[in-house]
């Protein structure tokens, strides 16, 4: 797939007034202490390699002494809203080992390491400029994928967890080579089922480094699944391509390998597993997921010619004609969501319908 389909820089998109309404209402607009632009103020940086030697595009920050304290508690303060109750009790033993910065991608995130002392488990959590198409992607991820995810807005400024995994990238080069053809099938699977998640829902630009591999050792076997971990493209791109990661290039690797382990039958029975998930996920979500698609309908997020090209793109591939009649990017995931649930009603006949 040519990689121009793709934008070299997506525009940031301010939150509107109707989505931090809608953020309030289901807790994740919270008051914090501490803003992205407070961070930028560091002093200085060092750029980390990784174990061989090569350039992450991660910097590690240090800030001036007068500053350094305060910033330090007010990390650990966000910490404790976004894993604890918001009280001080976990104050004192918290520590901030790192803030690192990524000088790469379009949210350039701030990455905090913080430590327990007590016992020296630590975790991450990202800062970030906040971006309505980034929470818009967020909060679908909670909803319409088996994974849950927490974050919180405060005006400009967006804080996520760590989504734990070996990066799509790295897994694909070191260890997938190396995996039985039994776990080769399993992670087909799964990529066929990730694909045909990111289309129906319109989360793009799903290149190897935008997600992870989560293995799960279950008795005698170990589960994998695809995780997305970036939500930049959510409903931007004209290309109904760049929402199908079988497409971008970096996963080629995974395309070859699902076409060499896998049947055109079994290929079929998983999207159809997986758009029966998302069509359950969806009623079952219906009065958030609806609210959340109304604000997205009222917001800009894409560009005119995009939106024109994506509507004609979804029509020739349905012949749905709700496609040719959306106006915008909120419009068309709505029409693709509700030819997903239509499909699904109608084709199981153990669902019960009204009269």
């Amino acid at each position: 797939m040519n990689q121009k389909l793709i934008s070299k820089k997506k525009p940031a998109f301010p939150i509107t007034e109707l989505l931090s309404k809608y953020l309030t209402e289901h807790g994740r607009n919270i008051k914090i202490p501490i803003f992205y632009d407070d961070l930028l103020r560091f002093q200085g940086a060092v750029e980390i390699y990784d174990e061989n030697g090569e350039d992450t595009l991660w910097i590690s920050t240090y800030f001036a002494e007068h500053e350094r304290d305060e910033i330090e508690l007010s990390l650990k303060r966000i910490y404790t809203i976004l894993h604890a109750d918001g009280s001080d009790t976990m104050l004192p033993y918290l520590n901030i080992d790192s803030i690192d910065f990524c000088t790469f991608g379009n949210s350039k995130p701030f990455r905090i390491k913080i430590r327990n002392i007590l016992n020296d488990n630590y975790l991450f959590f990202y800062i970030k400029k906040a971006d309505a198409s980034r929470i818009y992607g967020l909060e679908l991820e909670h909803m319409l994928s088996p994974n849950h995810i927490y974050f919180l807005v405060h005006q400009d400024t967006l804080i996520e967890e760590h989504i734990s995994g070996i990066p799509g990238d790295i897994f694909i080069e070191n260890n997938l080579d190396d995996c039985s053809e039994q776990d080769k099938k399993a992670i087909a699977k799964e990529f066929v089922k990730f694909n045909e998640r990111c289309f129906v829902r319109l989360l793009g630009d799903m290149r190897s480094y935008n997600y992870v591999m989560v293995l799960t050792h279950d008795f005698d076997r170990i589960q994998y699944r695809i995780r997305a971990i970036d939500f930049d493209q959510q409903s931007f791109e004209g290309n109904p391509k760049v929402y199908k990661p079988q497409f971008l290039k970096e996963n080629n690797r995974l395309v070859d390998m699902t076409d060499k382990v896998l049947r055109k039958e079994s290929i079929d029975q998983y999207k159809l597993e997986e758009r029966s998930l998302l069509a359950k996920r969806a009623v079952s979500s219906d009065d958030r997921l609806s609210n959340l698609l109304e604000i997205m309908s009222l917001d800009i997020i894409s560009t005119p010619e995009k939106i024109e090209q994506l509507k004609n793109g979804l029509f020739e591939l349905t012949n749905d004609v709700k496609f040719k009649k959306s106006l915008n990017m909120g419009a068309i995931l709505k029409t693709a969501l509700d030819f997903v649930v239509r499909n699904y009603k109608n084709l199981n006949p153990y669902i019960i319908k009204n009269n």
